[in-house]
């Protein structure tokens, strides 16, 4: 992560930073706050993912998803603040943890994802009646399947770190290999 020295400096330094790390239970608070703020996100988005997935049918996926997005959205307005909070209380030493510089990877990647997802074949789900679109169900079977284990998210950061096209092809084809099990 390349932020300059004096922008981590002036966090460093900056009232909020202080005040984190000043009390001994803010952070603690902060931190819960962010947990069950994402606690939501995962659990809305899980969810509409098994809807898509073609369970619970009676709900459209239209329906599933004016159910449970404003919950997504909502989560994100908890998750980011707190986050930044968080953030701001350590940030020379989290700037250069490539731990948390692989899960700001990962969180752009899945933000990522589901953009792509709800300005494409998303636009199209009125239509969806009988069955969800295999490129949808796939797409969420991926996640789903990626999250089951931790060997397979760890095959996931290889896919995208890799560097070079045989060590991506290899990582892709042994999370087939672990979700076909």
């Amino acid at each position: 992560m390349s932020m300059g020295p004096t922008l981590l400096t002036m966090l460093d330094t900056s009232a909020v930073a202080t005040a984190m790390r000043s009390s001994t239970w803010r952070y603690p608070i902060v931190e819960i706050v962010h947990i069950v703020g994402f606690s939501v996100l995962v659990g809305s988005v899980a969810m509409f993912d098994l809807r898509v997935l073609g369970f619970a049918r009676s709900v459209t996926v239209p329906a599933a998803g004016h159910m449970l997005l404003p919950w997504s959205m909502t989560s994100m307005l908890v998750i980011v603040p707190a986050g930044l909070l968080l953030f701001s209380a350590q940030p020379n030493e989290l700037s250069t943890n490539q731990i948390f510089q692989l899960k700001l990877f990962l969180i752009a990647l899945a933000g990522l994802n589901a953009l792509s997802f709800h300005l494409g074949i998303y636009r199209k789900a009125a239509m969806w009646h009988a069955s969800t679109p295999a490129l949808a169900r796939f797409a969420c079977r991926s996640i789903a399947c990626a999250m089951g284990r931790r060997h397979q998210l760890r095959a996931l950061a290889c896919l995208y770190l890799a560097g070079t096209p045989e060590r991506a092809r290899h990582a892709l084809h042994r999370v087939a290999q672990l979700c076909d099990q």
